[in-house]
C-alpha cells in the first residue's frame, strides 16, 4: 500500500503539476537528469528573458526561435532513433580475448570488432534486414561452404584453446515498437518449440543421421535435455524463426549473450566455429551456450542473457514481445559466478545499432528501445511531431506575447512560467495516466490537451482585452446588462488569467477532457441549447450535426430576411414571410426526425409530410387569424397547451406508476397483465395509451407550432424559433413547465425585463434544463449521505463520512458549477466527499467499448478442441442480452411513446429485471420518433453485493406496516408512514412491475443427475442409436452412400455372418445391444434391438430393409461408430460419469475422433458424420430429456417417429459456441437446446439449456441519472487514475439506496464487469405494430396508394 501510494504521489500527483515531469526510481541517472535539466530549461528560459531584456518582441522571437529548434531537435532525433531501432542494424562488439587467445588468433582477429564487408564492397555477404529469406539464403551457403573445409578447419583449430572465432558479426533484424510491461515468468533453457540448443556433450557434436522433428511437449523437452544440435539442425530451426520474423515482422530488442569458458568448451570451440558459423546470425539474435554436463540449468542459475536467450528463442509470441526492463530486479542485478567472470574476461559482447548520420555516416546506438521510450513519448507519425512543434512554438508564442504586454507581474511571471513549461513538457513526456484519461496505458491524445488548452485560454485572454480596450456606443445588452461593457470583458479576461495559472491544480484535479472529448462536448452543447438538436454518438455525428443545423439555419435566415424587406401592413402579413413560417415548422419537424448518424432510412416519408406541414401552417399563417384573434388567443394556447402538457406528463405517468405519489401501493390504472401471474401474450393497448399516445401527437405537431407561430407574428427571432420547435418535437417532456413558467413570470412579475417572449422562451429553456440537472444532483447527494442509510463500504467511508458535513457549502456550489457546465458530481471512492469530474457529452462514455463474443466463429480449432474457450457462464449468456438488445430495438421507442416507461428524457437510465436478467439502458439520443440506447447487461450469478440490490428493486414495500417505532398498519391501497418515507429517500423508483418483452426462457438441468445410473445412460446410448438410424435413412443421400465402392469395401468385414465388434469401449450396462455370450455388439444383437426401428424408418422410401441387406449393415456400422467415437472421447471410461460427460459434451460440439481402422470408411463421405452422427447424439438429448416426463411415450416407433421429425422442424439444437446457434436465437427461433460445460471454481459442470421463446415479464426501474453518471465518472477515475486495483474495493460496495454496484458493475471493461454491452442502437416507432395501429404506418407513395385502393373498394362494395 505505501509503495502504491508513493508511485501515485509521484506520477500522478506531482506528474501532473509539471506537465509529465518526475523522478523514477527504475529508471538509471542519465533518463532523470536529462528529464530534470529539459524540464528546468523549459521552466528557467522564459523567465530568465523576461528577467533579463527589455519587455520587446525580441524576447518572443528569440523564445520561439530556441524553443522551436529544440523541439525539431529533440522530435527529429526521436523519430529516427525509433526508425533506426525498427529498421536499423544490430552490430555487436567484442572485446579482445585472453593474451594467450590473442596470441595465435592474431592474423584472424586483430581488432576489437570484426567487420563486414556489406553491399558497397568486394565479397559482400551482408543481407538486408528487410529480407528474412535472404539471410537465410546466405546462411545455408555458408553451412555449404563450411561443411567442406570442415575437417581442416577442425584440427587447425582443436591445439588452440582459444580458438580462432573472429571477434564480431553483424547482423541485422527488424525491430517493432513494444512498449509492453507484461510480467516475465523465467522459465529453464530447454529446447522450447525446436529453437534453442544446448551443446553439453562435445562427443555428440556433428551432423545427425536424419533429421529431428521439433521439439513441442515437455516430455520431449525432458527427453532431449542433453541434446546437442549442430549446424544442419540450426540451419532448419532458424527458417522456422525466420517464418515467426516474417509473420510478427518483429523481435525484441536484446542484447548479446555471453559464452561461458570451460576446458571442455575451449577445446571445441574452433570445431564449433567452423561447423556452425552462421549461427549468431539466426534472425539477427541465436546464440548457442555451452554448458558443462553435470550442470543442470535451473531457474535460480539463470542469469540475464540465458533468459534473453530462451525468450528469443521460444515461439510464445507474448514473451516475444517482453523487453528487458520486465526482469526482476535480481535478475538483473545478479552477480556473475566463477564461470561468467571467466566467461566476462575472455570475451565480453555488445551489441548497439547503426544510427545513419548520412548516407556513409553512422554512429553507434549502445540502449534499447524501453530506454527510448522512458526518455520520451513516441509519435508514431510524421504529422504527430509536427503538430507537436507546432503546438510547442504556439505555447511560446502566445505565452511570451503575454509575458511582454504586462499581463502578469510579481510572483505570477514565474508561475506562468511554470504553466508554459508544463505544457511544453507534455509534449515530450506526458503524464500517463493523466487524472482525465478514460483508458488504462498509453494515452497519445492527452498530450496534447495542456497546450491545446492554453493556447485557447490565450487566445481568448486577447479576444477579451481586445474587446475591453474598445470604446464604441454600441451595447448589446440583454436583461439590462450590457454584455459588452468594458467592465464585463475585463473581468471575464481576468478570471480565464486565473483560470489560465490555476492549470497545474486543475489539471491534477481532472477538470478538463482529453481534446476529441471537449470537441464532441461543445459541439453537442452547443447543438442542443442553441439549435435545438439532439445528442451525438461520436465525435463525426456531433461535427455533422452542428454543420446540419448552421446549414438550416442559414437557408431560413435568408428567406426570412428577403421577407422583412417588403413593406408590412398593421393587418396584414406578407406572402413571403408565411412562406418562411412553414418552412420553419417543416424543417424543424424534418430535423427533429434525423438521427446524429447520417441516415436515410426515413426521408420519403420525410418528403411527403413536410410538404403537408409546410402547405397547411402557411395556410394558417397567410389567413391572418394570428393578428384578428389577439390577444384571446394566446391565452387560449398557453392554456391548452398547460392543460395537455399537465395530463400528458404529470397526471397519466404518476396514476400509471407501481407507487403513485410515493404514497398509494399500486397504480391506479393498470394494465391487463398486472393481475397476471405468467404473460403469455403481448402487452394489450389500454385506453389511456391511446390517450397518451394522442396527447403527445397533438402537443408536438400542433399546440407548439401554433404557439411559435402565434408569437413569431409579433416578434422574429429565427434561432429561437428553431430551437423550440425541434426541442419540442424531439423531447416535449418538461418543456410545457418551461412555456408556463415563462408566460406568467415575463408577464405579471417583470413584464418590464422581458426582451421578447420567444427570446425569453429561449434562455429559460437552457436555465430550466440547468436547473432540472441540479436538482437530480442534489438529489443524488442527499440520497447518497443520508446517515440513516449510508453503508460503509471501507475504513475511509467511515473516515470521510463526519468530515463532509462541514464542506457542504462548498458541496452545494460544486453542484450548481457541475450542473451548469453538465458534469458529473462523483463520490471520491465511493464515500460521502463529493468533487466535480470533468465534461462528458451524454455518451459519457469516449471509447467505443462492444462485447466481442467468443465463438467458434473468432478462434482456431485447436482451442476448440483442447480448451474450449469462451465457455464461461458470462461469455455463453451473453447472447441473452444481444436477444434483448434486438426486442429493444423493435419496441423500444413506440412503447416510451405509449408511456410504459413514464417520462423520458435524454441521458436517462432505466434498469430492466426479471429472474435471470438486470440490463441497465441508457437513453443517449432521443429524437421525434426515434431513440438512440446502449443496453449494458449484467452477470446472471453476480456478486453477493449485487444480489442485495436486485433484491432491493424486486421486493415490495406494500405489506410494510410501519410508522417509526411502532406498527399501526396503514389505510387500504395506501403506503404506510416507512413504506413512504423509504421510497423517497432512493435514488431509483420503480415504475412498472408487468413490462411485457419478448424474450427467451431460460431453463437449465444438470445432465449429471439425468445421466447418474447406468440405466439412464442405457436409455440415452439407446436414442443415439435410433437418432442416427432416423437421420441416416431421411437423408437425400442414402442411395449415394449405399453405392459407394469405398464403404462396401469398408463395410464388407461387418457383413459376415459371424462378425462381432469386440472394442472394449462397448459396455452391457449401457448397450441395450450387447451380447453378453460374444462379449460384443454382433449384427444379430444388433438387428434384435433396432431392425423394427430400421424398418419403420424405411417404411417410406421403397429400399430393401431385410436383416441382410445394404441399408441394416450401414446402419450397424454407422451405429458402432458412433458408439466407439462416444467412448474415444469418453477415454473408454464409460462407466465413469464425469468421462462419460466428458465424451458427450465433446462429441455434443462436433469433436470426433475416428481412432479406429475398422471406421476409416467414413472418410469416404464426410457428410456422415455432419449430418447423420453430430444431429444423433444432440437429438438424443432431447429424447432423453422428454423421456423423463413421459417414459414410455417413445417405446412406439410412430411416437418416436413423430417425436423426432417434430423437434427437428421446431427445435435448434447446437453448441453454444456454434454461430449457428447465435444466429437461431437472433432470429427468433421458438426453442433451443444446448449442452453447456462450465468450469466453476474448479468443478465441471455439465448443464442441458433449454430455451422457448415467449414473452417475459420485466420490472422497469428508473434510476436518477445523475447518480449514474456520477458513480460511472468515480470508478473510471479511482481505477485509472488512482490505480486502484482491489476487487474489494469500498466503492463497490452495495449501497441499495443508490445501487452502488449494479452501477458501478455496468462500467466499460476493464472498469467494471458487464457481460455485454451493446453497440448504440437505434429504435423508430415505425418498428413498433401497435404504435402503427393507433396512429397509422409511415406515410409513403405505396402506403397512400394502398389506401387510396382500399378506401375505393370499400367505397365500391357499400355503394
Amino acid at each position: 500500500m505505501g509503495s502504491q501510494t508513493l508511485q501515485i504521489l509521484r506520477q500522478g500527483v506531482w506528474a501532473s503539476v509539471t506537465g509529465g515531469w518526475y523522478y523514477d526510481p527504475h529508471q538509471n541517472t542519465f533518463v532523470n537528469a536529462l528529464h530534470l535539466y529539459i524540464w528546468l530549461f523549459l521552466l528557467c528560459f522564459p523567465f530568465t528573458l523576461y528577467m533579463a531584456l527589455p519587455p520587446t518582441m525580441v524576447i518572443v522571437g528569440i523564445y520561439c526561435s530556441v524553443i522551436a529548434a529544440m523541439f525539431l531537435l529533440l522530435k527529429t532525433v526521436n523519430y529516427r532513433l525509433h526508425h533506426a531501432l525498427d529498421e536499423g542494424e544490430v552490430v555487436e562488439h567484442r572485446a579482445k580475448e585472453t593474451e594467450g587467445s590473442r596470441g595465435n588468433t592474431k592474423g584472424a582477429n586483430d581488432g576489437s570488432v570484426t567487420r563486414r564487408e556489406d553491399s558497397n564492397g568486394p565479397g559482400t555477404t551482408s543481407h538486408s534486414c528487410h529480407s528474412p529469406e535472404g539471410r537465410y539464403r546466405a546462411l545455408k551457403a555458408k553451412h555449404t561452404a563450411a561443411n567442406a573445409a570442415s575437417s581442416s578447419t577442425a584440427k587447425g583449430s582443436a591445439g588452440s584453446e582459444g580458438g580462432g572465432r573472429p571477434g564480431g558479426k553483424r547482423r541485422t533484424s527488424r525491430r517493432t515498437p513494444s512498449t509492453g510491461s507484461a510480467k516475465t515468468h523465467a522459465r529453464v533453457l530447454s529446447l522450447d518449440s525446436g529453437t534453442a540448443a544446448c551443446l553439453n556433450d562435445p562427443n555428440r557434436l556433428g551432423t545427425p543421421a536424419g533429421p529431428r522433428p521439433l521439439t513441442t511437449s515437455k516430455s520431449d523437452l525432458e527427453a532431449k535435455e542433453g541434446e546437442v544440435l549442430d549446424a544442419a539442425s540450426l540451419l532448419g530451426r532458424a527458417s522456422q524463426l525466420e517464418s515467426v520474423t516474417r509473420s510478427r515482422n518483429s523481435l525484441p530488442n536484446q542484447a548479446a549473450f555471453t559464452e561461458p569458458q570451460d576446458a571442455t568448451a575451449g577445446s571445441l570451440r574452433g570445431m564449433y566455429h567452423t561447423q556452425a558459423s552462421s549461427i549468431n546470425t539466426l534472425s539477427g539474435s541465436l546464440a548457442c551456450l555451452m554448458t558443462r554436463q553435470e550442470n543442470r540449468l535451473t531457474l535460480g542459475q539463470l542469469s540475464l542473457p540465458q533468459i534473453r536467450l530462451n525468450r528469443l528463442l521460444t515461439m510464445d509470441p507474448e514473451l516475444l514481445e517482453q523487453q528487458d526492463g520486465d526482469l526482476s530486479p535480481e535478475l538483473q542485478d545478479a552477480p556473475l559466478g566463477q564461470d561468467d567472470h571467466a566467461a566476462a574476461a575472455a570475451g565480453k559482447a555488445r551489441q548497439y545499432y547503426r544510427f545513419w548520420l548520412l548516407p556513409y555516416l553512422w554512429v553507434g546506438l549502445h540502449f534499447d528501445r524501453l530506454t527510448l521510450l522512458a526518455l520520451f513519448d513516441r509519435n508514431r507519425e510524421v504529422l504527430e511531431n509536427v503538430l507537436a512543434i507546432l503546438l510547442a512554438v504556439l505555447v511560446a508564442f502566445l505565452g511570451s506575447v503575454l509575458l511582454v504586454h504586462g499581463f502578469f507581474t510579481d510572483i505570477w511571471v514565474f508561475q506562468f512560467c511554470l504553466v508554459i513549461a508544463s505544457c511544453q513538457y507534455s509534449l515530450l513526456k506526458s503524464v500517463q495516466p493523466d487524472s482525465s484519461s478514460p483508458r488504462h496505458g498509453h494515452n497519445r491524445i492527452i498530450a496534447y490537451s495542456r497546450p491545446v488548452y492554453f493556447c485557447l485560454c490565450c487566445g481568448l485572454i486577447w479576444l477579451l482585452h481586445y474587446g475591453s480596450q474598445r470604446t464604441t456606443s454600441s451595447r448589446f445588452t440583454l436583461y439590462g446588462v450590457a454584455l459588452t461593457s468594458s467592465l464585463v470583458l475585463a473581468s471575464a479576461r481576468d478570471l480565464v488569467i486565473v483560470f489560465t495559472l490555476c492549470f497545474p491544480v486543475i489539471f491534477f484535479v481532472g477538470l478538463l477532457p482529453q481534446v476529441n472529448t471537449f470537441v464532441m462536448y461543445l459541439l453537442e452543447q452547443l447543438d442542443i441549447h442553441v439549435f435545438g438538436g439532439n445528442a451525438s454518438t461520436s465525435l463525426l455525428s456531433a461535427l455533422y450535426s452542428i454543420l446540419r443545423s448552421i446549414i438550416a439555419v442559414a437557408l431560413l435566415y435568408g428567406l426570412c430576411y428577403g421577407a422583412l424587406k417588403e413593406s408590412w401592413e398593421p393587418h396584414h402579413i406578407p406572402v413571403l414571410f408565411s412562406v418562411f413560417c412553414g418552412l420553419l415548422v417543416a424543417v424543424s419537424y424534418h430535423l427533429s426526425r434525423q438521427s446524429s448518424d447520417p441516415s436515410n432510412e426515413r426521408l420519403q416519408s420525410d418528403l411527403i409530410v413536410c410538404v403537408v406541414i409546410a402547405v397547411l401552417y402557411f395556410a394558417i399563417h397567410v389567413s391572418t387569424v394570428f393578428i384578428a384573434l389577439q390577444p384571446f388567443l394566446s391565452y387560449v394556447l398557453y392554456a391548452l397547451l398547460g392543460a395537455v402538457g399537465l395530463l400528458a406528463h404529470y397526471l397519466l405517468p404518476q396514476v400509471r406508476k407501481q407507487m403513485p405519489w410515493h404514497c398509494f401501493s399500486h397504480p391506479l390504472l393498470k394494465t391487463k397483465e398486472y393481475y397476471q401471474f405468467e404473460v403469455r401474450d403481448a402487452a394489450h393497448v389500454m385506453w389511456f395509451e391511446k390517450l397518451h399516445v394522442w396527447l403527445l401527437f397533438v402537443e408536438k405537431n400542433v399546440l407548439y407550432s401554433l404557439v411559435i407561430l402565434n408569437e413569431l407574428s409579433g416578434s422574429i427571432s429565427l434561432l429561437s424559433n428553431i430551437t423550440l420547435l425541434r426541442s419540442s418535437y424531439s423531447s416535449p417532456t418538461y418543456q410545457y413547465v418551461t412555456v408556463l413558467f415563462t408566460v406568467l413570470f415575463f408577464t405579471f412579475d417583470y413584464r418590464h425585463l422581458s426582451e421578447t417572449l420567444l427570446l425569453d422562451l429561449f434562455f429559460m429553456s437552457i436555465v430550466f434544463g440547468k436547473l432540472w440537472e441540479l436538482l437530480y444532483k442534489l438529489r443524488f447527494v442527499y440520497t447518497y449521505i443520508a446517515p440513516w442509510q449510508i453503508t460503509w463500504g471501507s475504513a475511509f467511508h467511515a473516515f470521510a463520512q463526519p468530515f463532509a458535513v462541514p464542506h457542504s457549502a462548498m458541496l452545494f456550489v460544486q453542484a450548481i458549477v457541475s450542473a451548469v457546465f453538465s458534469t458529473p458530481l462523483n463520490p471520491f471512492l465511493g464515500s460521502a466527499i463529493f468533487i466535480t469530474s470533468y465534461v462528458r457529452p451524454v455518451k459519457f462514455w469516449e471509447r467505443d467499448y462492444n462485447t466481442k463474443r467468443v465463438d467458434h466463429s473468432n478462434t482456431r480449432l485447436a482451442s476448440q478442441l483442447d480448451r474450449n474457450p469462451g465457455s464461461d457462464d458470462n461469455n455463453l449468456n451473453s447472447i441473452f442480452y444481444e436477444h434483448l438488445t434486438r426486442s429493444l430495438q423493435h419496441s423500444l421507442c413506440g412503447d416510451l411513446l405509449l408511456g410504459r416507461w413514464g417520462n423520458f428524457g435524454t441521458g436517462d437510465c432505466f434498469i430492466l429485471a426479471s429472474d435471470y436478467l438486470n440490463a441497465l439502458v441508457h437513453l443517449v439520443e432521443i429524437g421525434n420518433g426515434l431513440v438512440t440506447f446502449q443496453l449494458r447487461g449484467l452477470e446472471f450469478r453476480g456478486t453477493y453485493c449485487q444480489q442485495r440490490e436486485v433484491e432491493a428493486i424486486t421486493e415490495g414495500v406494500e405489506e410494510d406496516e410501519g410508522c417509526c417505532c411502532c406498527e399501526p398498519g396503514h389505510l387500504p391501497h395506501v403506503l404506510s408512514f416507512n413504506a413512504a418515507f423509504g421510497q423517497r429517500w432512493l435514488a431509483w423508483e420503480v415504475l412498472v412491475t408487468k413490462y411485457v418483452l419478448e424474450g427467451y426462457s431460460i431453463t437449465d438441468n444438470s445432465a449429471a443427475s439425468m445421466l447418474q445410473v447406468f440405466d439412464l445412460r442405457r436409455i440415452f446410448t439407446t436414442y443415439y442409436v435410433k437418432g442416427i438410424i432416423y437421420y441416416v435413412i431421411a437423408s437425400p443421400k442414402l442411395e449415394e452412400w449405399l453405392a459407394n465402392e469405398t464403404m462396401k469395401e469398408g463395410l464388407r468385414g461387418c457383413g459376415e455372418r459371424n462378425y462381432v465388434d469386440l472394442d472394449p469401449t462397448f459396455n452391457p450396462n449401457i448397450d441395450e445391444d450387447y451380447d453378453h455370450r460374444l462379449a460384443g455388439i454382433s449384427r444379430d444383437s444388433f438387428c434384435g434391438v433396432y431392425l423394427s426401428w430400421i424398418q419403420y424408418c424405411n417404411s417410406r422410401r421403397p429400399l430393401d430393409s431385410e436383416k441382410d441387406s445394404a441399408l441394416v449393415l450401414l446402419c450397424y456400422g454407422l451405429c458402432v461408430l458412433g458408439r466407439r467415437a462416444l467412448g474415444t472421447a469418453a477415454h473408454h471410461m464409460s462407466s465413469n460419469l464425469e468421462s462419460f460427460l466428458y465424451g458427450l459434451h465433446a462429441l455434443f460440439k462436433g469433436d470426433f475422433r475416428i481412432s479406429s481402422v475398422r471406421d476409416e470408411w467414413i472418410f469416404a463421405d464426410m457428410e456422415l458424420l455432419r449430418k447423420v452422427v453430430v444431429p444423433g447424439i444432440r437429438m438424443s438429448l432431447k429424447l432423453h430429456q422428454d423421456h423423463f416426463t413421459s417414459p414410455d411415450e417413445y417405446d412406439e416407433p410412430a411416437v418416436l417417429f413423430e417425436a423426432i421429425s417434430s423437434h427437428q422442424q421446431n427445435l435448434v439444437i447446437a453448441h453454444e459456441g456454434d454461430p449457428a446457434w447465435r444466429s437461431a436465437v437472433l432470429s427468433n427461433s421458438p426453442s433451443l437446446l444446448a449442452l453447456r460445460h462450465v468450469l466453476d471454481e474448479g468443478t465441471n459442470e455439465y448443464k442441458i439449456i433449454t430455451l422457448n421463446r415467449r414473452y417475459l415479464s420485466f420490472r422497469v426501474i428508473k434510476v436518477n441519472k445523475e447518480c449514474v453518471r456520477g458513480l460511472w465518472a468515480g470508478q473510471q477515475q479511482e481505477l485509472v487514475f488512482l490505480r486502484n486495483r482491489n476487487p474489494e474495493r469500498g466503492s463497490i460496495q452495495n449501497a441499495k439506496q443508490a445501487l452502488r454496484n449494479m452501477i458501478n458493475s455496468s462500467c466499460d471493461q476493464p472498469i467494471g464487469y458487464p457481460i455485454y454491452v451493446s453497440p448504440l442502437t437505434t429504435s423508430y416507432c415505425n418498428s413498433h405494430p401497435q404504435l402503427g395501429h393507433i396512429l397509422g404506418g409511415p406515410i409513403s407513395i405505396g402506403n397512400i396508394r394502398n389506401f387510396v385502393v382500399s378506401t375505393w373498394h370499400r367505397f365500391v362494395l357499400w355503394c
